[in-house]
């Protein structure tokens, strides 16, 4: 099999699929994490969206049925991109640039207000920021070499 294969197996795969699993997967594992009760404090006050969800993952970090959703969703979309390089890699960079724009909003909107409907609270907004420039980077580091080369 090779790794232009979309069923190549995890030992032809280049580093930036590697990555694109690996981000994909712990985005998963955080999805799941937000609906379990002790993984998430005040797992009671969960709401579906919205800024009156007390619920925080690990204690820290705010969340809602929506926001665990997502996380979900990305993730899954992180290993199903994955099976090819150019998917992994668009995966990479264009979920970093998704990152940056969630940071930048986290950052302008009033917390309080129905602006923040998935919620989001300053620990979040701070992750967003490292996840943007860890995946962007991730990306265009592992992804520059293994792309093709157009002539």
């Amino acid at each position: 099999m090779s790794a232009a294969n979309p069923a190549a197996s995890a030992a032809t795969r280049t580093p930036v699929q590697l990555a694109s699993t690996v981000v994909g997967a712990v985005f998963l594992l955080v999805g799941i994490a937000g609906f379990i009760p002790g993984l998430t404090t005040n797992y009671d006050t969960m709401t579906f969206a919205g800024h009156h969800s007390e619920a925080l993952l690990l204690g820290v970090f705010n969340v809602s049925i929506l926001h665990n959703i997502v996380h979900l969703a990305f993730g899954a979309a992180g290993v199903a991109l994955a099976r090819t390089v150019r998917g992994a890699y668009l995966f990479l960079v264009g979920g970093g640039v998704v990152y940056l724009l969630l940071w930048l909003y986290g950052l302008i909107i009033d917390h309080d207000s129905s602006a923040n409907f998935v919620p989001f609270n300053a620990a979040d907004n701070w992750l967003h920021l490292v996840l943007a420039i860890g995946m962007v980077g991730l990306g265009l580091l592992l992804g520059r070499s293994s792309l093709p080369r157009r002539v």
